[in-house]
């Protein structure tokens, strides 16, 4: 399977929320270990006019960082956080934002991960790491 035929596969299989959110992966690099996401967020998402809640910046990072698993491993089948870490930097702004999963070490059954998310003018508004629990197949 090409690069894209696995990009558009996640795609079409991605959770509810994240067209919800606007968000789509847009590329992966197995050998780092990472993915990037894109997300458009509407103001639906938003308190303070155009501020993006706080618990939906952490469900972008925490999306990415799962994306950094599955697009490495295949064969993983679940990652759930065991815990989620997150720092506010800059206020996130409604519309589209990058988000840059990756992974920092894996074992076999847990990894340890961070992400960043980044607004349309390229400022690191949030940053996140975690610790996850991986389901793989047998």
């Amino acid at each position: 399977m090409s690069k894209q035929e696995r990009i558009d596969q996640i795609n079409a299989n991605a959770p509810t929320f994240f067209a919800m959110m606007g968000g789509v992966l847009v590329d992966f690099d197995v050998e780092e270990g990472s993915c990037t996401m894109e997300f458009n967020i509407s103001h639906d998402f938003c308190h303070s006019v155009d501020i993006v809640q706080g618990g939906f910046v952490t469900a972008m990072l925490d999306a990415s960082m799962s994306h950094a698993v599955f697009t490495s491993f295949p064969e993983v089948t679940t990652v759930s956080s065991l815990d989620v870490n997150t720092s506010y930097l800059e206020p996130t702004r409604a519309g589209k934002s990058k988000v840059v999963g990756k992974i920092v070490k894996s074992h076999y059954k847990t990894v340890f991960l961070e992400s960043q998310v980044y607004n349309e003018a390229g400022v690191l508004t949030a940053i996140a790491s975690s610790v996850a629990k991986l389901g793989r197949n047998k």
